[in-house]
């Protein structure tokens, strides 16, 4: 696992929101690129920007979110775990779900745009575009996986976040959180063989595992989130 770490740089991106980019992704994108080889580099390095490129935009989503409800934001933070938004100020719940649900529906689109690009470049006449509609599928698959990846409903991850704020619509807060623990620590039991069996099978190694205690004691009614 990375931590987020200390700042290496900071920029101002878009909507004025300060990024800041931690080292730990620069040293995880720079052993990505070193353990590809010379031949694999090049796509390698393609690969690693689009991520960085996704991830950004996912917690821009987020920032938008803020912004568009007058929750002051205060940056924005990419690390080598992925990255957050962080907000200059609380928001309250019905402000949380629009900030929470922004990142990804920004993946989501993404890929639609993508998946749309690639299509447009393989359907028509060939004009010398195919690596750029390779590239583009490849984006959208990105994409997609990041979204679904997001969704899934345990802590931290945005779907953890939207399915206790969903309970709240219908549930006092002690039986919400107690039930979004549940059902998170049962994901997060299982995710350690999934993980396993990813890897041993297909060779991807996932550097993201959802704390398994903290969702024990939100099913005990013994953390707040």
């Amino acid at each position: 696992m990375f931590q987020t770490g200390p700042t290496l740089f900071s920029f101002r991106g878009l909507f004025g929101v300060q990024v800041d980019v931690s080292q730990s992704l620069v040293m995880l994108a720079g052993l990505l690129l070193f353990l590809s080889g010379l031949s694999n580099f090049i796509w390698v390095a393609v690969l690693v920007a689009m991520l960085l490129t996704s991830i950004y935009l996912h917690e821009l989503g987020h920032a938008w979110g803020c912004l568009v409800q007058g929750v002051p934001v205060r940056r924005i933070v990419l690390h080598g775990g992925g990255g957050f938004c962080e907000h200059a100020r609380s928001a309250s719940r019905q402000q949380q779900e629009l900030i929470i649900a922004m990142g990804p529906l920004v993946n989501l689109a993404l890929w639609a745009l993508a998946s749309l690009g690639s299509w447009w470049i393989f359907s028509g006449p060939s004009m010398g575009l195919d690596m750029i509609g390779g590239y583009l599928s490849l984006f959208a698959r990105l994409n997609l996986a990041l979204f679904i990846f997001n969704l899934l409903p345990v802590q931290p991850l945005d779907g953890g976040k939207l399915l206790q704020l969903g309970l709240l619509r219908f549930f006092p807060q002690n039986v919400a959180m107690r039930t979004a623990g549940a059902i998170g620590l049962v994901f997060a039991v299982l995710w350690w063989p999934a993980l396993i069996y990813v890897y041993f099978t297909f060779g991807w190694l996932l550097l993201f595992a959802p704390p398994i205690m903290l969702h024990w004691h939100m099913a005990r009614g013994e953390y707040r989130v």
